[in-house]
């Protein structure tokens, strides 16, 4: 098997992908740093190449950026028994798909837009802003919560986690803790898929490996 290795920023998307490798049972090396002054050092993103954007993840030859992009290929690459990700052509796959990508062209999109608006607009009502904003937020949780209660079970397919939770769990966590536009009170559900998600033993895995504090 070829070396991965995975270029992990602190506080930051990168726990889902070391999720996804210690979920599948992979060997991967960290290379990890610190934020400074909030931001991923100059010499670190130098290094990961590309856009200089985290997680940044090699196999072999193969060098890929952009965490959803990253569990898919990671999935059609090591699932064979596709405990993850169904395979192509099964309507499953898709709708798995469906979470891995809306967890940041959606969810996150929006709540750092919120966050954004805390760290830099200099004129104006903030908090109008921000409720204004929200709105985009609390739909895509009112979705999110409802589709929890549907589930049969912990996670979002049932009572074994896949792909789509890799992705959505960092996308939750983070909106909460931050209370980008929601309140993890308003949403127990939700709420409690992140307990759920963190107390699976992959999860503690990944973040003992990789040092992640949110």
């Amino acid at each position: 098997m070829p070396p991965i290795t995975l270029w992990f920023l602190q506080a930051s998307r990168c726990i889902r992908t070391a999720w996804l490798l210690d979920a599948l049972g992979l060997d991967y090396e960290v290379k990890f740093s610190p934020r400074e002054g909030g931001l991923a050092p100059a010499a670190f993103k130098k290094e990961a190449g590309g856009l200089g954007k985290f997680p940044t993840l090699q196999d072999g030859d193969t060098i890929l950026y952009e965490s959803g992009n990253i569990a898919e290929y990671l999935c059609d690459k090591y699932d064979k028994q596709h405990k993850l990700l169904p395979p192509v052509g099964d309507p499953k796959r898709y709708e798995a798909l469906q979470w891995v990508h809306a967890a940041e062209a959606t969810w996150t999109l929006h709540g750092i837009a919120v966050l954004y608006v805390r760290w830099h607009q200099k004129d104006g009502d903030v908090k109008k802003t921000e409720q204004g904003l929200s709105k985009n937020i609390i739909n895509d949780f009112n979705l999110l919560e409802a589709t929890l209660k549907q589930s049969s079970g912990k996670f979002l397919f049932g009572n074994e986690i896949s792909v789509a939770d890799t992705m959505m769990h960092f996308s939750t966590s983070f909106i909460l803790a931050r209370e980008l536009g929601v309140k993890a009170e308003d949403y127990p559900r939700c709420k409690q898929y992140v307990q759920d998600c963190e107390a699976t033993a992959s999860y503690k895995k990944a973040v003992e490996k990789t040092g992640h504090k949110l």
